[in-house]
């Protein structure tokens, strides 16, 4: 059962990482894409601008 939620954890972790890289043109940001898609997580908690453009990011507005 640990090994499940590990896998799924992973998972979402990479598809949200992938939209993001995919969406990083809809940003701010100019450069830094690998470690701000690499961060995300800590990111999207401590930061409100990075939560805006990663909402930009994923869904394209």
């Amino acid at each position: 059962m640990a090994k499940l939620l590990i896998l799924l954890l992973l998972g979402t972790y990479c598809w949200v990482g992938w939209r993001f890289w995919n969406g990083f043109r809809r940003t701010n940001f100019s450069q830094g894409r690998l470690p701000l898609t690499l961060l995300w997580p800590v990111l999207l908690i401590s930061n409100r601008s990075y939560r805006q453009n990663f909402q930009k990011a994923l869904k394209g507005r």
